[in-house]
């Protein structure tokens, strides 16, 4: 191949793109891009379309992609046919002005400006504080430092009861657009093994799963993204079209960790299963009960499971059956839950509760009851109970509306539950101190 000049010497190459000789020297050895000539000295020389292509793979890295990543695109462009340089075209260094941006605009500061913005339902300056700190930092950091964070902290403040229900959502939903604007603009997959992430029955929070479909799209992986709430046929008649190498299942709650571990048991073991989500970091105990590969207590951690798992395939961990005592308490239940919840709303009306809210706070125990039971032990409930009272409270109510109601509950299944039911009548008990 024919030169072309003029050729730069390593340290004109260092003070144009702004790259460590030793990171020059180290993507030469590993990736031959570039690929300078060398002088009778034995020194590198480097063409100007060298140091576009180096300033190329920088502008790749500033919107997140892995050095190897960005040389696997650069190669699937030119084996295509195409120009890299024309395709996608490099960016100037970060001159002084945005240098400065950097100083004064942290990561920390833009973060609680987009939280205050959110819980303020100011969507424009929102947009703006996002806008600004896509500028400064690659897609993957704000992703995961700023709007990862920031739903996180919107859930915790929801528990706290000083964020609404709405504001939660509201945070989540901008949160989630830009994920999915993100995902929009991913270039085509240029590795194999086809990923299918998923939400069980009843888990409508899909942020973590489509931020870990996001990282991995942008490492080249294909990725068909199924959102939240899929019932067991559907994903059944989805993995049968797609054919996927992996499932990825999350639950960030308790009933919808009970419906994953119905959904891994429906696909009968046909495909390799990966999962994740809150509910398995806060009770690492019920990872046992499900028969697939645990991913991770972090997206990005998950995010490099995935790639283990697809790289170098693992036998399937089997699940822990579920305790006799936890089976016969989960059918005697379901059996007198009508007779149950009968007697405790005319308990619970008699003390001044509202049916509309019998009806809500029914569903609630009731499904993290089941859950818990599905999952092994009842007592799994101790460390949800913060959220379980959160969701049987409403706005405005008096501060004692869920105790009230737990104990009209209580003494309801006390009436209605043998022997079979004592798991859940001894919990019940010491929670309402009865």
């Amino acid at each position: 191949m024919v030169r072309e000049g003029p050729l730069f010497n390593l340290k004109a190459v260092v003070q144009q793109t702004g790259l460590k000789p030793d990171t020059l020297r180290a993507w030469e050895r590993r990736y031959g891009l570039p690929s300078p000539v060398r002088s009778g000295g034995r020194q590198r020389l480097y063409t100007r379309r060298d140091i576009e292509t180096l300033r190329w793979l920088v502008a790749r890295q500033q919107e997140g992609l892995s050095i190897a990543r960005a040389v696997d695109l650069w190669r699937q462009t030119e084996a295509g046919g195409g120009d890299p340089l024309l395709t996608l075209a490099p960016v100037s260094p970060p001159s002084d002005t945005l240098a400065e941006s950097r100083r004064g605009s942290t990561l920390e500061h833009l973060r609680q400006e987009w939280l205050a913005a959110c819980m303020a339902y100011d969507e424009e300056r929102a947009e703006a504080i996002a806008a600004q700190a896509f500028a400064l930092y690659p897609p993957e950091t704000v992703c995961l430092e700023l709007l990862q964070w920031a739903v996180r902290e919107m859930g915790d403040l929801w528990q706290q009861g000083t964020a609404t229900v709405q504001q939660e959502h509201y945070a989540s939903e901008l949160a989630i657009r830009r994920l999915e604007s993100l995902l929009s603009a991913t270039p085509p997959a240029t590795r194999q093994g086809r990923i299918l992430p998923a939400c069980p029955p009843r888990e409508s929070h899909t942020f973590s799963l489509l931020l870990l479909t996001l990282l991995l799209r942008r490492r080249g992986w294909p990725v068909v993204f199924l959102g939240a709430d899929v019932p067991a046929d559907r994903l059944g008649a989805a993995v049968a079209a797609i054919r996927p190498d992996l499932i990825i299942l999350s639950a960030q709650r308790l009933p919808s960790a009970a419906a994953l571990l119905a959904l891994v048991q429906a696909l009968h073991g046909s495909t390799p299963i990966g999962y994740g989500g809150g509910v398995f970091n806060s009770l690492p105990a019920i990872r046992s009960r499900i028969p697939g590969h645990f991913l991770g207590e972090s997206v990005e951690v998950a995010a490099g499971a995935v790639e283990s798992l697809l790289s170098a395939p693992r036998p399937t961990p089997a699940g822990e059956p579920i305790p006799v005592e936890a089976r016969v308490a989960l059918e005697h239940f379901r059996e007198r839950r009508g007779a149950i919840e009968a007697e405790a709303g005319r308990a619970a009306c008699a003390a001044g509760l509202s049916w509309s809210y019998l009806a809500h706070a029914n569903e609630e125990l009731a499904s993290h009851l089941e859950a818990a039971l599905v999952l092994g032990d009842v007592a799994l409930l101790n460390s949800d109970m913060a959220g379980v009272e959160q969701m049987l409270a409403q706005d405005g109510a008096p501060a004692d509306l869920s105790s009230r109601y737990l104990r009209a509950y209580s003494r309801a299944v006390e009436g209605q539950l043998d022997e079979r039911g004592e798991p859940i009548r001894a919990w019940l008990r010491r929670v309402t101190n009865s």
